[in-house]
């Protein structure tokens, strides 16, 4: 897998995931500062990996996955990012995001790494998708070869509304 940033390559912490794959254990910050492991998370469920909630791609990412999230069905959509917390909840609260859940990859680096979208030169997550279903099994991977760019929406939708 290629990733780039602005055109440039840049190096990804971790193994790259696959379809079929168990999506691995990770801990990461809730926006009241408590940790979050996968097993927290239960049925079908949408993880988002973004740079940062405070940039113009990740906004409409967020914002566009925040109003479809109830044509999913009974789905949850979580958004990773390196942000903290606070500036998480602060984003989330001034912009009406209410269907997506933002944690934070700040502490430790878990998610980035278990996912393998930590990114060494930035110190950020790079864009990626993952649906896992309700028995931690990768129904849809998609690491975007561009940071900078959006991920197939209609390809994840369609991911998540058929996994069980």
């Amino acid at each position: 897998m290629s990733v780039t940033f602005k055109g440039s390559p840049v190096t990804l912490a971790g193994s790259e995931l696959q379809v079929g794959d168990k999506m691995p254990d990770f801990v990461v910050m809730k926006n009241d500062m408590t940790p979050m492991h996968l097993s927290d998370t239960k049925g079908v469920r949408v993880f988002l990996s973004v740079p940062s909630l405070d940039t113009p791609v990740c906004d409409l990412e967020i914002r566009t996955f925040n109003q479809e999230v109830a044509s999913l069905g009974d789905v949850s959509v979580y958004v990773a990012s390196m942000d903290l917390p606070f500036a998480q909840a602060r984003w989330c609260g001034a912009n009406g995001i209410d269907n997506v859940i933002s944690v934070s990859d700040f502490k430790d680096r878990s998610f980035g790494k278990a996912t393998g979208t930590y990114v060494n030169e930035l110190g950020l997550l790079a864009r990626a998708v993952f649906v896992v279903d309700s028995n931690n099994e990768i129904t849809y991977v998609e690491y975007v070869p561009e940071i900078g760019e959006q991920p197939n929406f209609e390809s994840v939708y369609m991911a998540a509304r058929t996994a069980k």
